[in-house]
């Protein structure tokens, strides 16, 4: 009988942890969620912001530019395609054809005010 006397007091006792089983899932989701933010601004939101200003700087390449690539090379940009760029490098003026996406840094500084 003690059995069936169990089984009678356990009910009450599970409807209140089916009413609070809502919250427990929150506050175990919650750390989880906090970490995802967190990475967002700390890792995410920057990388983008560093990616469009890669992508500004190769879409604004000009005849005349030097420019360094993801190889290491050196050269100075001879033309522009719309995906690919010729630049001369050493002092025998080799020629080269690259990607864009391969244009790491551009050491040309220009003035951006409007004239």
């Amino acid at each position: 009988m003690m059995y069936g006397t169990y089984l009678l007091d356990a009910a009450p006792a599970s409807d209140a942890a089916a009413a609070g089983g809502g919250l427990y899932l929150l506050m175990n989701l919650l750390p989880l969620v906090l970490i995802f933010v967190v990475f967002y601004f700390l890792l995410i939101r920057p990388q983008r912001k560093r990616d469009k200003e890669i992508q500004k700087m190769r879409s604004s390449l000009e005849v005349g530019d030097e420019v360094i690539t993801s190889g290491g090379i050196i050269g100075r940009v001879v033309s522009l395609r719309e995906d690919t760029l010729v630049i001369e490098t050493g002092s025998d003026r080799s020629k080269i054809r690259i990607q864009r996406w391969a244009v790491q840094s551009n050491n040309t500084i220009h003035d951006d005010t409007p004239a």
